[in-house]
């Protein structure tokens, strides 16, 4: 195992939050591109976990646990340093993994904001008590976020998209697993 990893176990509700893109100066500190545009739960949670990379040299194999020191914001990324990764070829070395967060170390949502994470699957139903389908993705269109929703038509699998707006979303019930918006099915 590499120097600041440690063999471990990926988390039952393990998210997807980033990867590490590469070192980033010479005292052991690394780059992270974040999948989100807030990565807060990257500066909360001081325990990564961590899968190699997807494509080129894999430098470990299995799952690794990162105690995080410090996570912070530079430019348009993320730097961060961890125990163990003390200059930059320890750094260097862990280029591309994957890191991955468990879902209960998330800091709390403000009210009437949700994680993506928590939206993707939700039944989407309409005033008219339509069933709308199921969130497949969201999608950052600058603005506004939108929901990508999934549905079935003759078996073919179709799509429909709807701003996440107050003028069009009613209600979200993460317990109930459903959006509730104002929306018509034949839009």
């Amino acid at each position: 195992m590499l120097p600041g990893l440690d063999a471990a176990e990926l988390p039952a509700d393990a998210i997807e939050v980033g990867r590490i893109a590469d070192a980033w100066g010479i005292k052991g500190w690394f780059r992270v591109l974040p999948y989100s545009a807030d990565p807060e739960a990257l500066f909360s949670s001081k325990r990564w976990f961590l899968l190699p990379t997807e494509k080129g040299v894999k430098t470990f194999v299995g799952t690794a646990s990162l105690s995080v020191k410090e996570a912070k914001t530079h430019s348009d990324s993320v730097v961060a340093c961890a125990e163990g990764v003390l200059d930059r070829n320890a750094a260097e070395a862990l280029r591309g993994a994957r890191i991955f967060i468990s879902r209960s170390s998330f800091p709390a949502a403000a009210d009437d904001e949700y994680y993506w994470v928590d939206l993707i699957g939700l039944q989407v139903t309409n005033r008219q008590d339509e069933a709308l389908g199921t969130v497949r993705e969201l999608l950052s269109t600058g603005p506004q976020t939108v929901l990508v929703i999934e549905y079935v038509v003759d078996g073919k699998v179709q799509e429909r998209m709807i701003p996440f707006v107050s003028a069009y979303v009613d209600a979200v019930d993460i317990a109930a697993k459903n959006i509730r918006v104002d929306w018509l099915a034949d839009y």
